[in-house]
């Protein structure tokens, strides 16, 4: 299923009130590609699941998708498979976003194969509901893969967005947070867990809250430096992908193992769930907005407007996970201007 706690030292980023942004209206599946042609799409994760289908869905339609992925045979077999999709084309970069060294290395890889010039960057990968894991630079497993690793290729990414973008036609970030971002807190003295007892799904839970930060952070800083890109959000509802089989072969815990079983009669295909990110690279967008289905409580149907917790778009909130992300990455943010604190940056 993709739906894709805290100390009390230090600031708790919890439950609040849901807030809804509005957005523009969604286009149809079939509207929203007709866009593609001709587009450089980098898409995270996509050996399975949604990467898969919107990786094939984006050929299909004639752009040029740029696929990334850990395992280099996985990588290399979906590839084909991509390839043969439609008059689009594909290509493939090694990329482990629980591994700095290798985020700088794809993002060198990328901006060196697309003449720094990309359309729309997807971040789409995550992991969930393992056991407490560390990545090659110490982070813990959800947050550094779902929150670090992306921040910090978005980052390293930026002057091809920069470059590929128009004041009429923007390139774009759309960054894939969950529902899931409504059940745990983010606490930004122990963002690891190093100190509370580790619990998976407030863990993730917490990674995708800092995807919404993240994407809020971005989209101010963004319209404070005059870029033609824009900062987005999409979620997938209850959707069929291999997140949880991937928590469970990781060793995951009794809650992973529960889960797959609803989650294979309750989730929408994976080629529904792939809409609001369709949207959100590709429809009639405002900076920061948030899409994911909705209909049946945001599970499925149709892409438009989502809610967010009011904590997923506080500023001051955003503001320091984007100094602690900047910290822990050594990656220099960009933008990095410093927006002005004032009611309209709300």
């Amino acid at each position: 299923m993709v739906s894709h706690g805290g100390s009390a030292s230090g600031p708790v980023l919890g439950r609040t009130s849901s807030r809804r942004r509005p957005a523009a209206p969604a286009s149809s599946s079939t509207d929203l590609l007709s866009g593609a042609a001709g587009r450089t799409v980098v898409v995270t994760g996509t050996t399975s699941g949604l990467g898969l289908a919107l990786s094939e869905e984006l050929v299909r339609a004639g752009a040029r998708v740029v696929m990334t992925a850990r395992d280099p045979d996985r990588g290399a077999a979906v590839l084909e498979r991509v390839r043969a999709a439609g008059p689009g084309s594909a290509e493939l970069v090694l990329l482990d976003l629980a591994n700095l060294d290798s985020v700088r290395a794809a993002a060198a890889e990328v901006r060196d194969r697309t003449d720094d010039h990309v359309d729309v960057l997807i971040n789409n990968a995550a992991v969930s509901l393992g056991p407490h894991e560390r990545t090659a630079d110490g982070f813990e497993l959800q947050l550094g893969t779902n929150h670090l690793g992306p921040a910090a290729l978005t980052w390293l990414l930026m002057p091809s967005l920069r470059a590929a973008g128009t004041s009429g036609r923007p390139s774009r970030v759309v960054t894939t947070s969950s529902l899931a971002h409504r059940v745990g807190g983010l606490d930004l003295d122990d963002l690891h867990w190093d100190r509370r007892r580790y619990s998976p799904t407030a863990a993730y839970g917490a990674s995708k809250l800092a995807n919404l930060l993240f994407t809020a952070e971005l989209d101010r800083r963004l319209r404070r430096a005059g870029d033609p890109v824009l900062s987005v959000a999409a979620h997938p509802g209850l959707t069929r992908s291999a997140l949880l089989d991937n928590a469970v072969a990781r060793g995951g815990t009794w809650r992973s193992r529960l889960l797959r079983l609803p989650d294979r009669i309750t989730s929408q295909p994976v080629s529904a769930g792939i809409g609001p990110q369709l949207a959100a690279a590709l429809g009639p967008v405002h900076g920061a907005d948030y899409l994911g289905p909705t209909r049946v409580f945001e599970s499925r149907g149709p892409a438009g407007p989502a809610r967010r917790t009011a904590a997923a778009v506080d500023p001051v909130s955003a503001r320091l996970l984007w100094a602690a992300t900047a910290a822990a990455t050594g990656v220099a943010p960009d933008p990095a201007e410093e927006p002005p604190t004032s009611r309209d940056d709300r």
